[in-house]
């Protein structure tokens, strides 16, 4: 008998038919002599409108009332599923997630989990219940709610698919798998079978938004074999698996734009140790993400950075590097948000060469301009002005051979 943990997101659970379509898939895994763990998110748009209710009646949240509050978004889909599962003659509990023993940090809002409990689970499942829990939610050490933050209810279900050392994982979401590109910008874009942890780590964290990068994260600590598939059809999706696993190798495996990017120049800076701490501390201490960095040493003892943060952090990173400027003694600072960042990514890439090469050559043949650029093992990413960037997502698919094969 196997244990396998199924996540349904918001669109799968969106309206009470949806609710009863999942519960009849449920019905399905459990009828083929499966025990069953279901992870649910809150209906399609609930958080947003919890989000506005509490603006409503206050300017600035307290933060420890907004977890209570998101939370409940969770819980209506956990009970209302269960009693349709009982409807249907199933033997369906729901339970919440600090009954799931799923314990976090305090930082309310986009919690870390800590560790997980889960006995009240295995209880559950030894008298053959269907355990249906509220994702995307947990409590402290001091048994506050907390939320894991946007994508959290991901993150639960690998989560209790590690602890429960689950079978499989299975992710239903509104696309059947994970491409090798966005299919609304490529229309050429196919399916994978299989991708490598780090390569879905990688995409994760470049803009494709499948799959939250946390739950990823848990998936290759623990090894968890993670199937994202729809919840529209019986289709077979794509296995995020460990990349030791019998799959076949593509030099490069998937093309990802991100277009939340902006960045930030310092001119003439000088070059003395202890610059670029001051540079990038102001921006740590407002908690502000920092992706690409690029230092040019000039002439005369003085250095160029850049450095590129997310779009919603542009204005306020911004006005801290001009006090910080006028502290180092920095000529002048400006910034761009008309930017993307497109991005190859590959396991393959490993153990062939000119890879970069072909990424440089396949743009410059389209007269896109490279801003900057990135790079880790398994990946290249370059800043380009915003308005070519679909134009490199296909040029880049095709000289990469994606839009022919698959895994």
């Amino acid at each position: 008998m196997s244990l396998i943990v199924q996540k349904f997101g918001g669109t799968s659970v969106a309206d009470l038919e949806r609710i009863r379509n999942v519960a009849e898939r449920v019905a399905k895994t459990f009828d083929q002599g499966n025990n069953v763990v279901v992870v649910l998110s809150a209906m399609a748009g609930i958080t947003d409108g919890l989000i506005d209710m509490a603006n409503q009646v206050a300017v600035s949240p307290d933060k420890r009332e907004l977890d209570v509050l998101l939370a409940t978004g969770e819980q209506t889909t956990a009970a209302l599923l269960a009693m349709t599962l009982q409807s249907m003659n199933y033997p369906a509990k729901s339970i919440l997630g600090y009954q799931a023993e799923i314990i976090t940090n305090r930082n309310y809002g986009s919690a870390r989990i800590l560790e997980i409990g889960a006995d009240r689970i295995k209880k559950l499942i030894e008298k053959h219940n269907i355990v249906v829990m509220a994702g995307f939610q947990g409590c402290d050490a001091e048994g506050n709610i907390t939320t894991l933050g946007r994508g959290g209810s991901d993150t639960s279900a690998v989560a209790i698919a590690a602890a429960l050392n689950a079978d499989k994982c299975e992710i239903f979401t509104d696309v059947d798998g994970i491409y090798t590109a966005d299919p609304n910008i490529c229309e050429k874009a196919r399916k994978l079978s299989v991708i490598s942890y780090d390569e879905m780590l990688e995409m994760s964290g470049l803009g494709a938004k499948v799959l939250q990068i946390r739950s990823v994260e848990f998936a290759k600590k623990y090894n968890v074999s993670v199937h994202v598939r729809s919840s529209f059809s019986e289709e077979e999706g794509t296995m995020v698996v460990n990349e030791d696993s019998d799959m076949e190798r593509l030099v490069v495996s998937g093309v990802t734009l991100n277009k939340d990017a902006a960045r930030i120049t310092l001119k003439k800076v000088p070059d003395q140790p202890g610059v670029a701490a001051k540079i990038f501390s102001p921006i740590a201490d407002e908690k502000i993400l920092v992706d690409m960095i690029i230092q040019n040493t000039r002439a005369e003892g003085l250095t160029d950075l850049t450095f590129t943060v997310s779009k919603k952090d542009f204005i306020k990173a911004l006005e801290i590097e001009k006090q910080v400027a006028q502290q180092i003694g920095a000529e002048k600072v400006f910034g761009d948000e008309n930017i993307a960042k497109v991005s190859v990514t590959g396991v393959g890439m490993r153990s062939h060469s000119g890879v970069a090469s072909k990424v440089f050559s396949t743009l410059a043949g389209e007269n896109i301009n490279i801003l900057m650029i990135s790079t880790s093992e398994i990946r290249i990413s370059c800043i380009i002005e915003e308005k070519y960037g679909e134009l490199a997502v296909r040029v880049l698919h095709k000289a990469f051979g994606l839009d022919k094969v698959g895994k």
